[in-house]
């Protein structure tokens, strides 16, 4: 942007990253990583951006992972080529528009069933090189992968019956322990998380297949985690910006990087509080137990006891008398995301911020690309 001005200046709502802390957080994982001796594959779920992609890969990650294929396709139109959809495709369409990828980035996708398999099979049929595959392992998230040992048995020799697919390895998410009661709980549930996960690599091995990967990730579990045995990467995601699940996992929140601004639009009676930022500026999803709660849909920054309580469609509402002897109707907020996710996916664009200063606006370029 060439006329520089402060974010407090932009209408409201919008989504703010402070670049300084996003460069830090990406610096921070990437050297975690790099100590142990792990590949990073950050998932751009989160910031859905190619600008950030770029920057966690010159810091050093191994690769990029994806939620969805359209989501590849993004980074793979800016010039990102080592990607990893970490979901299961359906649809023959989809199969081919991955093909098509192939022939212009190193793209491997998740598997976890025998349906997938033959739609692969019959798609790839006309390629030289055959389409590179992870099973997906269930380890308590109770979401999608292969949920037992048998299954995993069955699904391995078919693949290794195909002629067009090729296994490469496994990969599992740890989501489950972001409702671990503390945080020593939530180590212990990654842990068996892990074990798990390696063991379905060993089992891998034994049944001939040749796998470079075994892939894990969740943020809080991460964070709190120094040794990863039998682990080759590392593939997670919100660590880039935080939000106030992971912050509270932390019990800090110094590395949120993305808020939303809103304005004080009304303050009615009592201590309320209302803000023009609902359910289409912020999510209304929230977790109420565990390490990750986070209390409410949002909290305000530098005040972060305090949260939005109620989300309607174009409004926030706050009770607290605190919040209503600091402001008055016409001032600006700035609320951390109780999930950053897919809050970030509400925007077309993102304000990236410095300082004080707006540095410029950044295309959330893979904002409707969840197909």
């Amino acid at each position: 942007m060439t006329d520089l001005r402060s974010p407090y200046d932009l209408p409201t709502p919008c989504l703010l990253i402070d670049r300084d802390l996003a460069l830090a957080n990406i610096r921070m994982m990437q050297q975690k990583a790099d100590a142990l001796g792990l590949r990073l594959r950050p998932h751009i779920k989160t910031h859905r951006m190619p600008w950030f992609a770029k920057r966690q890969l010159e810091a050093g990650a191994c690769g990029l992972a994806c939620a969805k294929l359209g989501e590849a396709e993004v980074m793979a139109d800016n010039g990102m080529t080592d990607l990893f959809i970490a979901n299961e495709l359906i649809g023959l369409d989809k199969y081919e528009r991955l093909r098509a990828l192939t022939h212009r980035a190193h793209v491997r996708v998740g598997i976890d069933n025998e349906y997938q398999l033959r739609q692969m099979e019959q798609v790839f049929a006309g390629e030289e090189k055959p389409l590179e595959v992870l099973i997906e392992y269930e380890v308590g998230e109770m979401r999608s992968g292969v949920a037992s040992e048998e299954r995993l048995i069955e699904l391995v020799r078919a693949i290794s019956d195909a002629k067009h697919v090729v296994l490469k390895g496994v990969f599992s998410h740890e989501g489950h322990t972001y409702r671990a009661e503390t945080a020593v709980d939530c180590v212990r549930q990654a842990e068996e998380a892990h074990r798990k996960t390696v063991r379905a690599a060993d089992i891998m091995r034994e049944l001939g297949a040749k796998i470079d990967t075994v892939s894990i990730g969740a943020t809080p579990s991460v964070m709190q985690m120094d040794a990863f045995p039998g682990i080759t990467e590392l593939r997670i995601g919100t660590y880039i910006f935080f939000d106030v699940g992971q912050s509270r996992a932390m019990g800090d929140f110094s590395r949120c990087a993305a808020t939303v601004l809103a304005s004080v639009i009304s303050q009615p009676e009592g201590d309320r509080t209302v803000l023009d930022a609902g359910a289409k500026a912020l999510v209304s999803q929230n977790r109420p137990t565990g390490i990750c709660s986070t209390k409410g849909f949002g909290a305000v920054k530098g005040a972060e006891h305090i949260n939005i309580e109620t989300l309607y469609d174009e409004h926030a509402v706050l009770n607290s008398h605190e919040l209503l002897t600091r402001t008055r109707v016409g001032d600006k907020l700035e609320i951390i995301p109780s999930h950053i996710c897919p809050t970030v996916n509400l925007y077309d664009e993102a304000y990236l911020v410095s300082q004080g200063e707006v540095l410029q606006k950044l295309p959330i370029a893979c904002r409707g690309r969840s197909v």
